[in-house]
């Protein structure tokens, strides 16, 4: 490929995941909206994602859970088993219209990337990312792991050595049962700690394969720049991955809502930059983000710089439109948005000092070497 492709589907314009859930709000429809407003997505790049077929989300996940899946999709409705087996029907699993072909359209286009990237290429699938599906139950309003699924394909056409960065504020406990300890999948993941899962501590290596980082709250865009200077990009570099899949949550962000760290969007912007050229395929994923306004304004850029574009200073009327027309029901952020959030896509910078928890974290795995 010589240009980046975007993957996406109209599903996720309507689709919700229940009135009061985190899930709620607009995310994937609001990226395609300000890429299209900004003139970033002719056509000629943009993928209508397939839906997953139950043979494909086998390679993972379990048939029973595949075929549950279907039957309370069809249904609208669980059985005790559903929800002890499977942990679907839940507060934070629920059953809505589209649970299965929901999830199954974010994991085909995770899945048709793999194959796309066979001979090289970049691609962006803002709705993938649910990191914390496991084979036989959902997760952390996760119901497949479209990540894993995108690396088995990857393999599957060939593609050997991974790197997989997962920036999300929540540690991607589902990738972490899919790929830990094989010696050929590089694991750097930064998180919350403390925050759910409540795994991913900076002992925990996965089997060999993984750095675990665990963030205090409160992490500035010079302690992000820090990790991203002395651990990721070294990291990956000496890795030398065939392919990297980016996670690029945007829960990370001062104004959301289930996290505590204090990001700017140029933070994660930057730790994209580095990554890019590496190596000759890369995979970008969106991941958490339970703000409308900070998730659009950082995916849409996402999208800007893979295709080498700067957000404009002050946003076209267009664009201001789709940002004007979010709606963030039941949160006080909701109440009185910023007119920032409105007109740019571009945060302020949101720097500060480099904690010592910082540094002695990132010194302590940099000590560690891949078993």
């Amino acid at each position: 490929m010589q240009i980046p492709k975007f993957i996406g589907h109209e599903i996720f314009r309507h689709s919700t995941y229940g009135r009061w859930h985190p899930l709620r709000v607009p995310r994937v429809s609001t990226v395609m909206d300000l890429s299209r407003a900004l003139g970033w997505l002719p056509p000629t790049q943009f993928i209508t994602s397939p839906r997953a077929k139950p043979a494909a989300l086998q390679h993972w996940h379990s048939p029973r859970y595949i075929a549950a899946l279907q039957r309370i999709e069809a249904s609208q409705s669980v059985t005790p088993q559903d929800r002890d087996l499977h942990d679907i029907g839940s507060v934070t699993n629920p059953v809505f219209p589209e649970i299965f072909r929901r999830p199954a359209t974010a994991a085909g286009g995770s899945i048709l990337a793999g194959e796309l990237l066979q001979e090289g290429g970049v691609i962006y699938n803002p709705a993938g990312g649910t990191h914390h599906g496991m084979p036989d139950r959902a997760n952390g309003f996760c119901y497949l792991n479209d990540p894993v699924l995108a690396m088995l394909s990857l393999r599957h056409h060939g593609v050997r050595r991974i790197a997989y960065v997962d920036i999300d504020a929540h540690h991607p406990d589902g990738v972490e049962v899919g790929f830990g300890g094989d010696p050929d999948c590089l694991m750097i993941s930064v998180h919350e700690a403390r925050l759910w899962p409540r795994t991913g501590k900076i002992e925990n290596d996965a089997g060999g394969n993984a750095y675990n980082l665990p963030v205090p709250r409160g992490l500035n865009d010079s302690e992000m720049a820090c990790i991203r200077d002395d651990l990721i990009l070294p990291k990956v570099a000496a890795f030398r991955p065939d392919a990297i899949v980016l996670l690029c949550g945007a829960d990370g962000l001062e104004e959301d809502p289930l996290s505590h760290m204090a990001l700017s969007n140029n933070a994660q912007l930057d730790v994209l930059r580095g990554l890019m050229g590496i190596a000759p395929r890369l995979l970008v994923l969106g991941g958490g983000g339970y703000n409308p306004w900070s998730v659009g304004r950082l995916w849409a850029q996402v999208w800007g710089v893979l295709n080498g574009r700067e957000a404009p200073e002050v946003l076209p009327d267009a664009a201001q439109t789709v940002l004007r027309s979010l709606r963030f029901d039941g949160n006080r952020r909701g109440k009185n948005p910023p007119e920032h959030w409105f007109t740019t896509l571009r945060d302020a910078a949101r720097e500060g000092d480099v904690r010592d928890e910082v540094k002695d974290a990132v010194r302590v795995l940099l000590r560690r070497k891949m078993r």
